[in-house]
């Protein structure tokens, strides 16, 4: 039911953030609610990405997914309440990654939801109008101990990505890496001043060949990236490279797969 509250947008814009935390996040876990690669079985797969970072002082769910309904039944098999949610975090306007926010919103409106600030007006409105907050990113800002948005990057499509710190390097969560994984990444770095342990998520690599793919995974060893799990728009070539070019080091993702920081040694 819509409800007809309004809030003004809030429109944050900071220096990026360089200094590191006192305590960075220790007991963190990121779980793989929805993604179009299978993982657990029970979970229904879907094209789209949505992942929940719990441990970082505040539970934070990172896009929806495509479809609200396949969301909250991923939710309720993995035994996570709407509730225990604090943030939302809307990588890009594409409805792969925003088309279960309605359906999660009707079960929990008291959320703070942030996104671009060029979102569309009437996707913010329509945010608002459950009575939850909305926040308009454009530039590198903190969102709450340990976590961090990358700001809005990129120039056709504009995508804001997540940036975990832990004791170990970061975590960087990507949406569908519009704007390129590699500046993503480096953007990260700069924004948080750390090595990366671990980027996840969609790397946008299912159009790419061979001999691209293999450049990016240099790229990735270059910037010291320890692990990666990529999923959703990376791409089945993609992924297999990167498997063959991470080894160990590499985390086969799809939905229902939880991340802990005892993966990530």
């Amino acid at each position: 039911m819509w409800l007809n509250i309004f809030f003004k947008h809030e429109y944050i814009k900071t220096q990026p953030i360089v200094n590191q935390l006192k305590k960075p996040a220790q007991n963190l876990s990121v779980t793989v609610i929805s993604d179009n690669n299978p993982y657990e079985e029970g979970l229904e797969a879907a094209w789209g990405f949505s992942a929940l970072i719990k441990g970082a002082g505040k539970t934070i769910l990172f896009d929806t997914g495509i479809d609200g309904t396949i969301l909250l039944r991923n939710m309720e098999k993995l035994n996570i309440s709407p509730k225990e949610v604090d943030i939302v975090v809307l990588s890009h306007i594409h409805g792969d990654h925003v088309g279960g926010l309605k359906s999660f919103l009707e079960k929990n409106p008291n959320v703070t939801v942030y996104v671009l600030k060029s979102f569309p007006a009437d996707f913010k409105k329509d945010v608002e109008n459950f009575g939850t907050k909305v926040v308009e990113i454009k530039e590198a800002f903190k969102i709450c101990e340990n976590v961090y948005s990358a700001g809005e990057l990129g120039i056709l499509i504009k995508e804001q990505s997540l940036i975990v710190q832990t004791d170990n390097g970061l975590i960087v969560i990507t949406g569908c890496a519009h704007p390129d994984i590699i500046k993503i990444v480096e953007k990260a770095k700069e924004v948080v001043q750390d090595d990366v342990l671990l980027v996840m998520g969609g790397f946008h690599l299912r159009d790419e060949s061979e001999g691209e793919i293999k450049k990016i995974i240099s790229s990735f060893r270059k910037l010291g990236i320890r692990f990666t799990a990529p999923s959703h728009c990376t791409g089945d070539l993609a992924r297999q490279l990167f498997e063959r070019g991470y080894h160990e080091n590499f985390i086969l993702s799809g939905v229902g797969k939880v991340i802990s920081m005892e993966d990530l040694r």
